[in-house]
């Protein structure tokens, strides 16, 4: 780790100049300069001095997180087809399981339907992008199509189906993950 870096990411970070670091740490601006240069280093006190001048601690500072993934490809999808049902599921962002939310691609075909989804805390949203679908709540019915979205809190049992001629596409998302 580039400790002289990571400081002066910080301190450009904090719209702070080299001199006004150094005044809020009681250091010299010359000693700033030649420790974001990794030209010396500093004592474990003076370091905690100058991240609580950055609004940091020693912990979070040296807490190294990976970049969690922002852009996924094709590639990336896992796709699952299910003959039965008719309906091709494809989990567009990979290990979603993991996250507050999963967004899943779902193309459904003609007389086709995805799988019960039992009633769960949180919320789904979805958007039809292709075709019309008709989401079923219950005992209740209702009509989706190309452009529209439906958002619900999944108190019942529900699923898509596709009473249609041509494949469905919708994105659908749920919180927490239940695909």
């Amino acid at each position: 780790m580039k400790i002289g870096e990571k400081i002066k990411n910080l301190r450009i970070k904090n719209a702070l100049t080299q001199e006004e670091l150094a005044n809020r740490c009681e250091l010299t601006k010359g000693f700033i300069s030649q420790l974001e240069r990794d030209l010396t280093s500093p004592s474990i006190a003076t370091l905690v001095d100058i991240l609580e001048g950055l609004g940091t601690n020693l912990k979070d500072f040296f807490n190294e997180t990976t970049d969690e993934k922002i852009v996924f490809s094709k590639e990336d999808a896992f796709e699952k087809e299910n003959e039965d049902l008719q309906n091709i599921v494809n989990w567009i962002i990979p290990n979603a399981q993991k996250n507050a939310m999963e967004p899943i691609h779902v193309e459904i075909k003609p007389g086709g339907r995805t799988k019960d989804v039992p009633p769960h805390e949180g919320e789904e949203f979805g958007y039809v992008m292709n075709g019309s679908i008709l989401l079923h709540v219950g005992l209740e019915k209702h009509k989706v199509k190309k452009g529209e979205s439906f958002y619900l809190k999944p108190g019942k049992n529900h699923y898509l189906s596709n009473e249609g001629k041509t494949t469905a596409t919708v994105i659908w998302v749920s919180t927490p993950p239940i695909f």
